[in-house]
């Protein structure tokens, strides 16, 4: 094997982790916390001396109804700490790939109805998803080679063949469940998927999955398990608009 296959063989693969976090490292994360944790404060003393003993982030329906009943008074008087809280806590869990974000959709469609709750959603999950990358590019190496070392390889093959309609294929995979939106978000800085690809796949994909959460939302108490969401016909309608998001690069290839 000559020099020249070697250096593109070489320059194809991922590389591997490093091994510990730099001090900079360490303290970019930490910063990030600790920006979360003071807007949360921040928004907290904005608030009435009350009982909050309901805040905790929802695990189940029952969850997310008592915290909607306790929330409805003040997203009416308080309506931008509300805003503002929902927001944090929504880009806190896109960021550390906390799971429930399914449970803060459906709260936005019960608090905010379904046109301000799309967007919120829409808002918050792309934040928090450009959180997730920036920090991935700063420390997430080690963390994806050690949880999903065998699609980090798929993904960088799939990325590598489509780089030339790289946003037709990462609007597909946010429409469809190819991949997980966690691994994504975490993996995308690290095969080199330029950040503009990543925002835009994500702003664009992110919009029909949200319509039906929040739809769902406004009325949560006809739902009786998170299942109930996305039913065959929802699960189709995505399928087809992933499937229509790729077309272009699939006639370009038949064409070529």
């Amino acid at each position: 094997m000559g020099k020249g296959e070697m250096g593109m063989e070489v320059a194809g693969e991922v590389k591997g982790p490093r091994f510990p976090l730099s001090f900079w490292e360490v303290a970019g994360a930490s910063m990030v916390v600790l920006g979360f944790i003071l807007a949360l404060l921040g928004v907290y003393l904005t608030l009435p001396a009350s009982d909050y003993s309901f805040l905790k982030l929802p695990r189940s329906l029952e969850d997310l109804q008592v915290l909607r009943d306790n929330l409805e008074t003040y997203t009416s008087d308080y309506t931008i700490q509300v805003l503002v809280g929902y927001c944090v806590v929504y880009i806190f869990m896109q960021t550390f790939m906390i799971p429930g974000t399914v449970f803060m959709s459906l709260l936005a469609g019960a608090l905010f109805g379904v046109f301000k709750g799309v967007a919120l959603v829409v808002f918050a999950a792309t934040a928090g998803a450009s959180s997730c990358y920036f920090l991935s590019k700063l420390i997430g190496r080690p963390l994806v080679f050690f949880l999903w070392p065998d699609k980090l390889a798929f993904f960088q093959a799939q990325v590598a063949q489509r780089r030339e309609r790289l946003l037709n294929y990462m609007l597909f995979l946010r429409l469809t469940p190819t991949l997980p939106n966690i691994f994504i978000n975490v993996a995308s800085p690290i095969v080199d998927v330029p950040y503009h690809i990543f925002f835009l796949a994500t702003f664009i994909g992110l919009i029909p999955a949200a319509y039906i959460t929040v739809r769902a939302g406004i009325a949560l108490g006809e739902l009786q398990s998170v299942g109930d969401l996305y039913d065959f016909n929802s699960i189709a309608t995505l399928f087809l608009i992933g499937v229509l998001s790729v077309t272009p690069t699939l006639m370009r290839k038949n064409g070529s």
